[in-house]
């Protein structure tokens, strides 16, 4: 019988250093997120660093579709909730733009200038100014970080209003971290401070679904074996509270590429996220 176990936490949540080649991200997202930007600047359908907060991080892009929306995705981007902006996935909207969806990707305020908790509530602010433009139904995908952080918004303590909680239809968490409270173990946690009280409030496996929650857990094959737990665990508990969930394990995917499915109108990563 061989039992699950980790001696290095830190090295359980490191991505690149176990993937071939794995330096190239992000930087490998930069030239084909500005090349779809120009794009859609040139052709009129998109908006940039639409401001939802007062913070220079608050700002969310809009791609729109070339007929009227028939209905809304938010995209919230991961590194570890203390990296990157929301500049580095612009091409990720392409296939759902292409199925007809008003895509947003929100950017936020990194850690250690605010904590996850502010996080989460940054994102419920972009949700809901974005769904204020936008009619239709909503529906949220996350990567890594961004994973937790969409995954949050159908939880029982959701920081959005009612109103615009009942418009989403469909979640899909890519990679998605749901647990914190491993996160305390790793030197990922200099920079990030979770605490004790900070872990259960906001980790989604120790919280409620809200009540219709459709949520999809996707992860790649070949990823660590941490996000590979974390992506079933969430599924499994929330189907346990009543919640509507899957989960699946791309093959052969990694945790950087996993999310290139999305940029395929016919993809089956785009068809789960708009239920199609």
């Amino acid at each position: 019988m061989i039992y699950y176990s980790v001696s290095d936490w830190s090295d359980a949540y490191s991505n690149a250093t176990h993937i071939a080649g794995g330096s190239r991200w992000p930087e490998a997202w930069v030239q084909p997120a500005a090349a779809y930007r120009d794009r859609m600047a040139a052709e009129g359908r998109a908006e940039f660093g639409v401001a939802y907060g007062d913070h220079q991080r608050m700002r969310y892009d809009l791609f729109r579709p070339r007929s009227t929306a028939r209905g809304l995705v938010v995209f919230v981007h991961g590194g570890y909730w203390m990296s990157l902006d929301n500049s580095y996935w612009s091409h990720l909207a392409e296939g759902c733009v292409q199925n007809g969806y008003a895509v947003a990707v929100p950017g936020y305020v990194l850690c250690p200038e605010v904590r996850i908790s502010q996080i989460v509530r940054q994102i419920g602010a972009a949700i809901t100014a974005i769904a204020g433009r936008e009619q239709g139904p909503i529906h949220l995908v996350g990567h890594s970080a961004g994973g937790h952080l969409v995954s949050r918004m159908i939880s029982h303590t959701t920081p959005l209003p009612d109103d615009v909680a009942r418009r989403i239809s469909n979640v899909v968490s890519v990679s998605g971290v749901h647990d914190l409270r491993p996160l305390r173990r790793t030197a990922l946690n200099d920079t990030l401070s979770i605490d004790h009280e900070e872990a259960q409030t906001e980790s989604p496996v120790l919280l409620e679904p809200r009540p219709g929650t459709r949520l999809f857990c996707w992860v790649g094959g070949n990823e660590r074996a941490e996000f590979r737990r974390q992506n079933a665990l969430l599924a499994n508990i929330w189907a346990g509270l009543g919640a509507e969930t899957a989960s699946f394990e791309d093959p052969n995917k990694h945790h950087f590429d996993v999310v290139d499915g999305l940029i395929d109108p016919k993809h089956p990563l785009t068809r789960t996220l708009l239920d199609v």
